[in-house]
């Protein structure tokens, strides 16, 4: 704040100024001409003057009280500022001092003292360093599940005790994430730092927002349960699975490490920001985009290994933004885009390797935007645009190497894909079954 010397000077500056605009609006808006001068000071006009003067004092005096009683105010509000914050520190010493007790209980009642914290937080700081510890305590190593060895059963029984402490943090960070922006409680907008996190059990994020802050589970493991976006909506947020690994899960649209789970974005929003995949392994499981609506944004796949399990598409609506498969490794499983509707945006495969597995656009509906083949490399496995009706946009293969595989175009409607004609060759070879309209004349 301001000293009270130059705070008055302030204000009484600024309040000369204002009457003095309005008087000036006045005097154009009446119309006045000029002011008559006269001699000589009747008793009227001085007992006028006598009151504006009066009036001028009142009007200083109110102003400095005005001035006196807003810095009042403002001291108050920073002097219980602070004293919220040194009862949230005193509180959140002892919330974090729970989450290292070896009891699991105890962990449990540190885990619901944090999220209360995040929730009465006096400022936005204070709530994201709750936020932070929560995410901190599922990124510390913990002793691996023993099995059902009876020698081990102890062992067992506090394993699964310090699981449920961590599936309890997961399911309070999912419900915050969807309570609306304008909430008290809401952690819409916050970072959520899950790098390098196990997830073995289930975490809920359906019907969450992503507007605002960064959301990163880069190197994350999912071993077992079910991770689910479906309904999620992603407009203005940064959503990352760099480097993550999907080992035998069902994934619908995840990323990371999978080994036994479930993702799920079945009917998820894009309209903005962008969630990464780039260079995650794919080993299992199922990745599902099932009826997603991309209108802005991004969803990159860049660089990622696909050597099983399947990333699934079914249905989605691509009016905007981009999927990025650029340089990315498909060695088996499967990637299906059936039925998928392309009226804008863009799919990328540029320069993406086929060795196995399967993609497939069976009856994709293709009339904008862009799909884009170009220096990718088929050497295995099986490209199929079964029954796909190409109306519009752009799907093109130039500079593409077709040395092995399976291409399918039968019954495919429309133009042909551009470029491909060109990189499948004369005569056609085996592997490539392109739609009767598109054969080559015969000699």
């Amino acid at each position: 704040m301001w000293k009270v010397g130059r705070a008055l000077t302030s204000a009484f500056v600024a309040a000369v100024l204002v009457a003095g605009g309005i008087f000036y609006g006045l005097v154009v808006l009446l119309g006045f001409r000029g002011i008559d001068d006269t001699a000589k000071l009747d008793a009227k006009t001085l007992f006028d003057l006598v009151k504006l003067s009066f009036g001028v004092v009142a009007g200083a005096g109110a102003l400095v009280a005005l001035v006196v009683a807003y810095r009042r105010q403002r001291v108050d509000e920073a002097g219980a500022h602070r004293e919220a914050t040194r009862l949230h520190t005193e509180r959140f010493s002892q919330a974090v001092d729970k989450l290292g007790s070896d009891s699991p209980a105890v962990r449990l009642g540190g885990v619901h003292a944090l999220a209360g914290l995040a929730d009465d937080a006096p400022d936005d700081s204070l709530r994201q360093t709750c936020i932070d510890v929560l995410c901190a305590y599922l990124q510390l190593p913990f002793t691996p599940d023993p099995g059902d060895d009876p020698a081990h059963q102890e062992e067992r029984h506090r394993y699964l005790a310090f699981r449920k402490v961590r599936h309890t943090i997961l399911r309070i960070i999912g419900d915050h994430y969807r309570r609306p922006q304008a909430a008290r409680r809401s952690w819409q907008g916050y970072d959520l730092d899950l790098t390098g996190v196990t997830i073995d059990g289930g975490m809920n994020f359906s019907g969450a927002v992503f507007s605002g802050g960064t959301v990163n589970f880069s190197g994350a493991m999912f071993s077992d349960g079910a991770v689910n976006f479906s309904g999620a909506t992603f407009t203005g947020s940064t959503v990352n699975f760099h480097d993550a690994k999907f080992c035998g899960s069902t994934v619908r649209f995840g990323g990371a490490m999978f080994s036994n789970g479930e993702v799920c974005f079945t009917g998820a929003l894009f309209s903005g920001g962008t969630v990464r995949f780039g260079v995650a392994s794919f080993s299992g499981g199922t990745v599902s985009f099932e009826r997603a609506v991309f209108s802005g944004g991004a969803v990159d796949f860049g660089s990622s290994v696909f050597s099983d399990g399947t990333v699934d598409f079914s249905g989605a609506t691509f009016a905007g933004g981009t999927v990025y498969f650029h340089v990315a490794t498909f060695s088996g499983g499967t990637v299906t885009f059936g039925r998928a509707q392309f009226s804008g945006g863009a799919v990328d495969f540029s320069g993406a390797a086929f060795s196995g597995g399967a993609l497939t656009f069976r009856r994709a509906v293709f009339s904008g935007g862009a799909v884009d083949f170009g220096g990718a490399t088929f050497s295995d496995g099986e490209v199929c645009f079964t029954a796909a009706l190409f109306s519009g946009g752009t799907v093109a293969f130039g500079s593409s190497a077709f040395s092995g595989g399976t291409v399918v175009f039968r019954e495919a409607w429309g133009s042909v894909p551009r470029g491909l004609l060109a990189a499948v060759g004369s005569p056609v070879p085996a592997t490539v079954a392109l739609a009767s309209a598109w054969l080559p004349p015969s000699p």
